[in-house]
């Protein structure tokens, strides 16, 4: 069994976990694959940034699990429920303490105004002060299901419009189409994707794809329904689970996230597309 950098699951107060795994998590992709189209081009960080950058946050975390007000008040102030923003507002607050990495950020949400045409927005413009350059990132927290075979073209969202192949595609070809932003030319663009791959339960004879990030945790996916073992996860726990179990075992299964009581072992279960009377348990 491979052993993951896993070190949100060391914090009690679910808010800090979720923080710990904005910050430490390696991106789901460690290389950009090579069937997609690239117009504007763009870079992710590997997986010894993100352990850094936790190395050097963790006195700041050790104090927020003590006292999380100052993060629960920061992400009280989004009134959305969408993991996206809600990841989205966890990388800002991690920005905004200065103090522990060594970016200035330079702006948040930055939109691209032509005229009365709003031609897109930035989510995040930094100063790299140890390479003094101008970064633009964009952040996203995303989880595909891998359907037929593991090509870029066949890992789908809970929404079946919302893919891999067409999330990529929308970086390259849209929000990284700008040269400047608030006065400042931008030299670098950075993608962070984060959250989790899922593949087809019990299918183990293909290869992963080489741009899959072998570091990060794969779960299952699958129109079984196991009778033992599993409780459903909440909505926020997407990102990262509660300390203590924040739900009974599985009895009654709907469409979700659920995880093995005891073991780090993560299964989204989606109800079959023709429903049949005798569905049976595992």
């Amino acid at each position: 069994m491979p052993i993951f950098f896993e070190p949100w699951l060391l914090y009690k107060q679910p808010i800090v976990r979720q923080l710990a795994f904005t910050i430490a998590s390696p991106n789901i992709l460690q290389n950009i694959p090579d069937e997609l189209d690239l117009r504007h081009t763009f870079e992710l960080h590997q997986p010894d940034f993100w352990s850094t950058q936790y190395l050097r946050y963790q006195p700041r975390l050790k104090q927020l699990d003590e006292n999380p007000q100052a993060l629960i008040d920061f992400i009280s102030r989004l009134k959305s429920t969408r993991l996206g923003l809600r990841f989205e507002h966890l990388m800002w607050f991690w920005l905004c303490d200065a103090e522990y990495h060594d970016y200035e950020l330079l702006g948040h949400s930055i939109q691209i105004i032509d005229g009365r045409n709003t031609l897109g927005e930035l989510d995040f413009l930094l100063f790299n002060k140890n390479t003094q350059s101008i970064e633009h990132w964009e952040v996203a927290l995303k989880f595909y299901l891998a359907e037929a075979n593991f090509s870029l073209e066949h890992w789908y969202g809970l929404n079946r419009s919302d893919t891999l192949q067409r999330k990529l595609h929308h970086f390259s070809h849209k929000q990284f189409q700008f040269e400047q932003a608030k006065g400042y030319s931008i030299q670098q663009r950075f993608v962070v994707l984060k959250g989790q791959l899922y593949t087809p339960h019990l299918k183990t004879n293909e290869t992963t794809p080489f741009w899959l990030n072998s570091t990060r945790r794969l779960g299952t996916w699958g129109y079984t329904l196991f009778d033992k073992d599993y409780y459903r996860l909440q909505r926020q726990e997407w990102i990262c689970h509660d300390l203590a179990l924040s739900s009974d075992e599985a009895k009654w299964w709907t469409n979700g996230l659920y995880r093995h009581i005891d073991q780090e072992r993560y299964y989204m279960f989606r109800q079959a597309p023709t429903l049949c009377t005798n569905v049976k348990y595992m």
